[in-house]
């Protein structure tokens, strides 16, 4: 699978079989291991003044998004997308 950029729309199912569309807003390699910072189209869509929810996903090697498991690596990826966040401000 072609390397997942900062833009892109996918769909995923939650542990209730309910589809959501996320959008890519962030993707970092750490490790060798890339990560995205995603958030709910839906959200990213309306024109507000609140802050959307950001949720951090593994991708794996074929290039399906997974939970991360541990506090350790999601900690690890929330600095990580932290400091490129506040580079770009």
């Amino acid at each position: 699978m072609d390397k997942i950029e900062v833009g892109e729309v996918f769909t995923i199912t939650d542990e209730n079989d309910q589809e959501n569309e996320i959008e890519v807003l962030a993707v970092i390699t750490l490790e060798g291991t890339d990560y995205a910072a995603v958030g709910f189209l839906e959200d990213i869509q309306e024109d507000s003044e609140e802050e959307i929810d950001v949720f951090f996903l593994k991708v794996d090697a074929e290039g399906d998004f997974s939970a991360i498991e541990s506090d350790e690596e999601f900690e690890k990826v929330s600095v990580a997308f932290e400091e490129i966040m506040t580079e770009e401000e």
